[in-house]
């Protein structure tokens, strides 16, 4: 059986909706580097994956691991709508990252599918109204839909040894996930790589080469994005607050420094991106 871990499972969610096709029409073949899971909410096409021709129709879950390539096409006079969903930055068990273990690509729900097919009505909605918080109720949503596919009797788990990550691999990748839950919880503090690692009883550079594994990316740039996502809610949401108020509610002593990496990675000071 699966073991799912909360703090590991927890995707970042690239995008979610809903597209509809009429036939003929033919889409380009492509792989992501991320997890894509589309689910056929109406009607029927045809999809190419890894060159084996699989015909679906309302009701199917398609499971496109990275590297997965695919390619989707509509007969003349069929029409079809799907459901799209693009997740990184999870695990499932000792699977490598953004990697959902199934032994199939293509699935039909039994025990689960009333209420699977449910949730995808209830993404949509509020993918559609936007509503206060629907980004959270979004996440939530789709979380639902990885664990009804996992739990459903017709799912039948990958025991493909050669996947399983090493010892070695997996500490890492609990490292990351432990550090990465560390700095969002002390992101306001005035925290260093050095404080990071002395809290884990490890050395910066060990953390450094974790990240950078996992995440392709750097423990102090992660820290950065995450603050500054703060700080671009607070503004959205406090257009009174101030320039310097915000800086130091996501751990900047220095204002000017805040105001400098804000227009960044975001195109303007954060002066500029309240007023517009």
């Amino acid at each position: 059986m699966l073991h799912i871990d909360s703090k590991t499972f927890n995707p970042e969610i690239l995008y979610a909706f809903d597209a509809y096709s009429s036939g003929p029409s033919i889409g380009k073949s492509h792989s992501h580097d991320f997890f894509e899971m589309s689910v056929m909410l109406d009607g029927q096409s045809y999809y190419d994956i890894e060159g084996h021709i699989h015909h679906v129709h309302k009701g199917a879950i398609l499971l496109l691991n990275p590297g997965v390539k695919h390619q989707v096409s509509t007969p003349e006079g069929e029409t079809n709508r799907q459901l799209h969903l693009g997740l990184r930055h999870f695990a499932i068990d000792r699977f490598p990252k953004n990697f959902f273990p199934l032994n199939t690509t293509v699935t039909y729900l039994s025990e689960y599918q009333d209420v699977f097919s449910q949730t995808c009505q209830e993404i949509m909605t509020e993918r559609l109204e936007r509503k206060k918080g629907h980004a959270v109720i979004l996440k939530g949503l789709i979380l639902k839909l990885m664990i009804y596919i996992l739990r459903d009797k017709t799912s039948d788990s990958k025991e493909d040894t050669a996947l399983i990550l090493s010892e070695e691999d997996y500490n890492r990748q609990q490292l990351v996930t432990e550090v990465k839950l560390y700095m969002e919880s002390h992101y306001s503090e005035d925290i260093t790589l050095s404080d990071i690692a002395q809290a884990f009883y490890t050395s910066p550079a060990t953390i450094s080469r974790a990240f950078k594994d996992q995440l392709d990316d750097s423990p102090i740039n992660y820290l950065i994005q995450y603050r500054l996502e703060k700080a671009k809610s607070l503004i959205e949401n406090h257009p009174d607050i101030s320039v310097t108020d915000t800086a130091q509610l996501v751990g900047y002593e220095d204002a000017l420094y805040f105001s400098k990496l804000f227009k960044k990675y975001y195109g303007s000071s954060p002066t500029h991106y309240r007023d517009f």
